[in-house]
This record gives structure tokens, C-alpha cells and sequence, in this order.
């Protein structure tokens, strides 16, 4: 007899995923182990119906990990002491999670020493390369198999063979789609689709319901926040959700992102991201404080190549190790509080204090009084930094000679 195969389904519980676990197991007869991977988007109700569903599809097996912590220790930390947001704008929401999600499930197949891994991507999207490089990394010698994409299925496909087998659930398509995680929301539906449609207030899942400016103060340890309004947590993923509910219900973070998919061609997405906004933007603010010109010079340049890899689905490239080692480098004296004040639909920073704060008054204030230095000082310093151009222009007899 023919040996049954098994198979790990990233499992989300949705269309693409529910059609996946019935089409490996009859079509393909397969044993399919059913893995849903939490990265701060699910509560214990939300995860009791997922598994009520996977077993409902006829799956060997169903298991949801809780990643969230280990997700913030291995790619949050560092895109927030990076300041990474893609395109100056986007704090990698949904690709960051990707990462985890697939290692997560490449883990579980290993362990379970299974011939397959499998996942609901279709082929129009970032995810399917996301996915794809981390099993190809991690479980080469198993069959990655995608069932949506491989058979280039339409959405009607999906759902005709769904009823065909007796599945009932919810096949009307929500409005807008959206992806809930720890380290913001993101949002798609037809005005996504354009170049020139806003996502209206409704397309987000939470309403604005502050109309009154509140003053916040964040703390942070080493870069990262341990306190907001001087309540402390017992790891940084408890800050951060505080944070989400205390600043979401200003219409805090909503935007839309505009970029290039890995695949080659430019997407839009809205998100909702208030925390991660709010924590990227205080924590830049405390290093201009704290950190010298040219550690804020390569860190930037810097972060920008790690949050692009991370984008493309480079996670496991080992120069992003290298690079998380000078970001910690960078964070011993990233320590003070932050100020701001949150409005509706925006957010401002006030200051900081920190008693590493390089703009300190025993030196000098800025366009007031110096106390390190001497005008004589100045004027030699200032000759001997301009004399490379001065050579160059008088050589070349360019119209700055004189």
C-alpha cells in the first residue's frame, strides 16, 4: 500500500486556507495537520473557533502556538531600535509577522517530521515568496505545496468547492479585508485597488471616539519601552498592547502605503498602526538626543537594508543577524522618558529627558554661548574643513576661484 503523506497547513481559517485543508485531503490524501500561528491577532475565543473549524474541515490534527513574545524578541525590538518604516511611512505590519508565521509552521513540520508543508497563498502576492524562501531555508527536503496558486483558482472556484463538500461558513466577502496583528492592522478593499481612493473612516475596525488632546509619557530601558504614563510592564509586548488601547481610539496611525511588491509591481494597503507609530517616532526622538550624528547616520542607512530584507522575505540572510548586533550596540544609552501629546487622527512630541542627553548646557546652547571653544578655534577648524574644496576649485579654475 501507498504510504498516506502528511502535510502542515498554515492555517488561518479562512477561505483560501479552509479550501486548502478538504483539497490536500481528498484530492491529494493527505494527513494534514493544521497549524495557526498567533502573532498577536487572535484571542482564546477567536483561536476556539478556528480549531472548531479545522476539525469541522476534516483535518488529522489542529494546534495554534502563541508566538507574540517570541515575535517581539526576534524582529519588533529591532525594527523599533532600527525606526524602520518602509517608505518613511510603513512599519512592516504584515511582513514582519510573515516571517514568524513561517518559521513557526517550518518548525512544527520538522518536528513533526512531515513530507510537506503547505499554505493558502494565492499568486498575485508578497506572501507566497515569504513563505516559499523560509521552508526552502529551513525544510528543503520537503514539498511545498499551494494548492490556490499552483491552480491558479478564482474566489467563486474556491467557494463552489467548499459547498460541494458540505462546509458551511460565511462565503459573502467582507467589505474590506483585514489583518490583525501585534504590530499594526492592515486594511485592503477597493479603494486600495486605485491610486487615488482613500480608505474611508469606516474601513477600520476600531472607531475614533477621542475628540480631547491627552499627554503621554513613554519610558524606555535600553530602547525599549518598558512604561507608558509611568505604568510599568512586565515585558515590552505588554507596553505596546497598553499603548494600542490607550492611542487607537484617536484614529492614531491610519494610512496607506504605497510600494513595490517583491513580484515587481506596486501595491497600495491601508493600516492601522498606532503604537508602532507612536513608539518608532518617540523612540528616533530620544536617540537624536542620546546618540551621536554619526550613529544616527548608519543606522539609518542601515535600517533601511534591514527592513527591506525583511520586506522581501530575507529574514534568515545571516547579515540580518550582524546588523540586530550593532542595533543592540546602539541601544546601551537609549534610556529616558518621552512626552507627547495625542490628538485626534495625529500625535506630537514634546522632549524628552534622559540623563544621557547630549544636549547639554555645560557645553554651550545652540545659537546662545559656546563654553568648549573659542572663536579663535572656530576659524582654523572651519579653514581646515574647507580646504580640500577650496584646492579643488582653484585647480580646476571653476567659476568659485576667485
Amino acid at each position: 500500500m501507498t504510504k498516506t503523506k502528511k502535510v502542515v497547513l498554515a492555517f488561518s481559517g479562512g477561505l483560501d486556507t479552509s479550501y486548502c485543508a478538504i483539497y490536500l485531503a481528498k484530492e491529494k490524501n493527505m494527513e494534514v495537520h493544521a497549524l495557526t500561528v498567533n502573532t498577536g491577532g487572535f484571542c482564546a475565543e477567536e483561536v476556539k473557533k478556528i480549531e472548531a473549524h479545522a476539525l469541522a474541515l476534516g483535518v488529522k490534527s489542529f494546534k495554534c502556538v502563541d508566538e507574540t513574545k517570541n515575535y517581539y524578541n526576534t524582529v519588533i525590538k529591532y525594527l523599533i531600535f532600527g525606526n524602520v518604516l518602509k517608505n518613511s511611512i510603513y512599519p512592516l505590519s504584515v511582513s514582519a509577522e510573515r516571517m514568524i508565521q513561517a518559521i513557526a509552521v517550518a518548525n512544527y513540520a520538522s518536528l513533526l517530521n512531515t513530507d510537506a508543508v503547505a499554505h493558502g497563498s494565492t499568486g498575485a502576492g508578497n506572501d507566497q515568496v515569504r513563505f516559499d524562501i523560509v521552508f526552502n531555508t529551513m525544510v528543503p527536503e520537503m514539498e511545498i505545496i499551494t494548492p490556490i496558486r499552483d491552480r491558479k483558482l478564482s474566489r467563486e472556484e474556491e467557494i463552489n468547492y467548499l459547498k460541494a463538500n458540505g462546509i458551511e461558513m460565511n462565503f459573502e466577502k467582507a467589505k474590506y479585508s483585514i489583518n490583525k496583528g501585534m504590530w499594526g492592522t492592515s486594511v485592503g478593499g477597493k479603494e486600495t485597488l486605485t491610486s487615488h481612493l482613500p480608505l474611508p473612516d469606516d474601513a477600520f475596525p476600531i472607531p475614533v471616539t477621542k475628540t480631547e488632546s491627552e499627554n503621554i509619557e513613554l519610558e524606555f530601558k535600553n530602547g525599549e519601552l518598558v512604561s507608558v504614563n509611568n505604568l510599568h510592564f512586565e515585558h515590552p509586548v505588554n507596553a505596546i498592547e497598553h499603548l494600542q488601547f490607550v492611542a487607537v481610539p484617536f484614529g492614531i496611525g491610519r494610512d496607506v502605503h504605497v510600494g513595490d511588491t517583491i513580484i515587481g509591481i506596486k501595491g497600495r494597503v491601508g493600516f492601522e498602526a498606532a503604537a508602532p507609530l507612536i513608539i518608532i517616532k518617540a523612540h528616533h526622538l530620544l536617540e537624536k538626543h542620546v546618540l551621536t550624528k554619526w550613529q544616527l547616520h548608519w543606522k539609518e542607512q542601515l535600517a533601511n537594508w534591514y527592513g527591506n530584507s525583511l520586506h522581501e522575505g530575507l529574514y534568515l540572510e545571516p547579515t540580518m543577524r550582524n546588523m540586530e548586533s550593532f542595533f543592540t550596540e546602539t541601544q546601551k544609552n537609549v534610556t529616558g522618558k518621552v512626552f507627547l501629546t495625542l490628538h485626534p487622527y495625529r500625535f506630537t512630541l514634546n522632549g524628552i529627558k534622559s540623563e544621557h542627553d547630549l544636549m547639554s548646557s555645560k557645553f554651550g546652547s545652540y545659537g546662545e554661548e559656546n563654553k568648549t571653544w573659542t572663536g579663535a578655534d572656530v576659524k582654523g577648524f572651519t579653514k581646515i574643513m574647507g580646504n580640500q574644496q577650496l584646492i579643488y576649485n582653484i585647480i580646476n579654475k571653476t567659476e568659485y576661484a576667485k
